[in-house]
C-alpha cells in the first residue's frame, strides 16, 4: 500500500494490464488465475505496468486498469497482449477501468468502511486494545521433509540419522576450525560442511549452530502431533534447536505436552471458503498459505513458573519440575469489551473465545470485510443483542469440537466396496485417491481410494465446506497418500 501510494504522487498516468497467474494458490482460486504467463518459471502474478511523467500534465495519480480475465491458458493470455498491442489499442476497445484509490492506497479490494471501529483481534505493537494477548505464526522447521511425517516412528528415525550426521560434521569442524575465530569460523563453515540432501537439510540456524560448536541430542519426548495441512495431521519434531522459526509456538503449545486449543488465522486469505480454523495440535507455517494462531490459553513467563512442591493440578509436571503456568490468551481488555455491550450477562474469557470463532464463520461478516480480511487482522464487532452473543459463542464453541474432533464423530454411512487384496498393507497403500467418473466429467459422490477399495454415497453437500479453496475432503485426498520427497 505504502508503494501504491508513492506511485501516485510520482507518476501522472498510470496503465496496468493484469495478466493473473497467481499460482500459490489452489482449487477454483487457481484455475481462475489461469495459466502462467512465463511457463514453469513463473508462479507469481504477472502485471505489464507503463509509468508515465509528464512534467506539464496538471493532474497526477492517474490510474487506468486492465485485468486479462478468469480461467485463460497461458496462450490466450498472450494472444489478447499481442492483439490490443498498445496503451493505445487497449484505450480504443475502451478496455481501460480508472481507479480512484482508497485513504488506505487501496487500488483493487478496497476496503469496507467502519471495519476500523471494531476490537482487533491482536496488536504486537501495543497501540491499540486487542482480545487477545498475544498470537503467533506457526513452525517453520526448514526441513519439513525430516521433522514431519504421518509415522511417528519414520519421524523419529528421520530426524536421529540427520541429528546423528549433524554431530559427526560438527566433529570434522572441530577438529580443524573450533581453535580460529568465531567470524573466521563462519565464512568457513558454508565450504566445509557436507551439502548431501540425503543426509541433512541444513538452515542458517543449524549451521550458526556449527560455528558455535553446540552438539546436538535426539530426545523422543519431542515428537508431537501436528497439522501440516488442514484436517492432515502429522507427527512433528517439536525442537527450538531444529526447527528454524518455531515463533511463539513453544508458549502456546509447550514441550511439558499441555493442551490447548488456537483459532487459526489465514494471513492471506482471498475471499474463498472459510477464513478460520480451529486447532488443538501444533500447526506448520504455511498450513493454508500463511497463518496466524490466537490461543486460549498462553504458557509462558509473565506468570510465575508452578512450585515443585505445590498441590498436583490439571497443569503440574508429573515429575514435578516447575513449567509455566496457564493463564487466558483472552486479554482483561477484550473481555471487558464485550461484558460492557450486554450488561447483566457474566461473560466469561471462555465464551469470548468461542464467540469470536463463530463470527468468523458468519458468511455476512465474510462477505461485508471481504477486502479487509484479505490485507489486516480480523476485527470482531459487538452483536447488538445479547442473545445473538450467546448464539454465536455456542455456534462457536459447536463448530470447535467439530473441527478439532472431526476423527471422533460419527461416520457417514457411505457404501465401501473392496475387491481383489492380499492383506491390509495392499488394502490401504494409497499413492493417489481420485474422484469417480472420466476425465472432467468427475463424479464427487464416488471416491476411488485405491485399486482395491471404493467409497460410493459422499454428499455432494460436504464439498461445500471450502478451506483456502478446497474442500476438506480434498484436503484429505491429496494428504494422506505414500510420497517420497525428492531431496532426501
Amino acid at each position: 500500500d505504502g508503494m501504491r501510494k508513492c506511485l501516485a504522487e510520482e507518476f501522472t498516468s498510470l496503465y496496468v494490464f493484469h495478466l493473473r497467474g497467481n499460482q500459490r494458490t489452489v482449487g477454483e482460486l487457481s484455475r481462475k488465475e489461469g495459466g502462467k504467463v512465463f511457463g514453469s518459471g513463473s508462479r507469481a502474478p504477472v502485471a505489464l505496468s507503463l509509468l508515465v511523467k509528464n512534467p506539464k500534465a496538471k493532474e497526477r495519480g492517474s490510474i487506468h486498469f486492465r485485468d486479462v480475465g478468469d480461467y485463460l491458458t497461458r496462450e490466450e493470455k498472450l494472444a489478447a497482449v499481442a492483439n490490443l498491442g498498445s496503451v493505445v489499442g487497449v484505450t480504443n476497445a475502451d478496455g481501460w477501468t480508472r481507479i480512484t484509490p482508497d485513504p488506505h492506497g487501496d487500488w483493487l479490494k478496497q476496503r469496507a468502511s467502519g471495519f476500523n471501529q471494531y476490537l482487533v483481534m491482536g496488536d504486537k505493537s501495543g497501540s491499540q486494545a486487542a482480545i487477545f494477548l498475544n498470537y503467533s505464526r506457526g513452525v517453520t522447521t526448514a526441513r519439513d521433509a525430516w521433522a514431519f511425517n504421518p509415522s511417528k516412528k519414520a519421524a523419529s528415525d528421520n530426524m536421529a540419522e540427520m541429528i546423528a550426521f549433524y554431530n559427526a560434521e560438527l566433529g570434522r569442524f572441530a577438529a580443524t576450525c573450533l581453535d580460529i575465530d568465531r567470524s573466521a569460523r563462519a565464512a568457513l563453515v558454508d565450504r566445509f560442511v557436507d551439502p548431501d540432501p540425503t543426509k541433512i537439510s541444513w538452515s542458517d540456524s543449524l549451521k550458526n549452530q556449527i560455528v558455535r560448536g553446540d552438539p546436538l541430542a535426539f530426545d523422543p519426548a519431542l515428537l508431537v502431533p501436528s497439522l501440516y495441512r488442514p484436517f492432515g495431521k502429522q507427527w512433528l519434531y517439536f525442537s527450538g534447536e531444529l526447527n528454524e522459526r518455531p515463533s511463539r509456538m513453544l508458549s502456546i503449545f509447550p514441550a511439558s505436552g499441555e493442551r490447548n486449543r488456537a483459532i487459526w488465522i489465514k494471513q492471506r486469505w482471498g475471499g474463498e471458503g472459510h477464513l478460520a480454523l480451529l486447532v488443538d495440535v501444533v500447526p506448520e507455517v504455511q498450513v493454508d498459505g500463511g497463518s496466524q494462531c490466537f490461543p486460549l490459553y498462553l504458557y509462558d513467563d509473565e506468570n510465575a513458573a508452578l512450585e515443585a512442591s505445590a498441590p498436583a493440578s490439571l497443569f503440574s509436571c508429573p515429575e514435578g519440575t516447575a513449567v509455566a503456568s496457564p493463564r487466558f490468551g483472552i486479554a482483561d481488555a477484550g473481555r471487558a469489551h464485550f461484558q460492557a455491550a450486554y450488561p447483566g450477562e457474566t461473560i466469561t474469557k471462555e465464551d469470548v473465545f468461542y464467540y469470536v470463532y463463530g463470527i468468523l464463520h458468519s458468511p455476512d461478516y465474510r462477505a461485508r470485510f471481504r477486502d479487509n480480511l484479505g490485507k489486516e487482522l480480523p476485527r470482531i464487532p459487538r452483536v447488538a443483542k445479547r442473545d445473538d452473543f450467546w448464539a454465536f459463542s455456542r455456534a462457536g464453541r459447536a463448530l470447535a469440537e467439530l473441527h478439532v474432533g472431526y476423527e471422533r464423530v460419527a461416520e457417514y454411512p457411505v457404501q465401501i466396496e473392496e475387491r481383489g487384496a492380499k492383506g491390509e498393507a495392499e488394502r490401504y497403500r494409497v499413492e493417489k485417491m481420485k474422484f469417480g467418473g472420466a476425465g472432467k466429467t468427475k463424479d464427487k459422490s464416488v471416491v476411488v481410494y485405491n485399486a482395491f477399495v471404493t467409497v460410493r454415497g459422499v454428499p455432494l453437500e460436504a464439498y461445500d465446506y471450502v478451506v483456502n479453496g478446497k474442500p476438506a475432503i480434498e484436503w484429505v485426498m491429496d494428504r494422506q497418500r505414500v510420497t517420497t520427497d525428492k531431496a532426501s
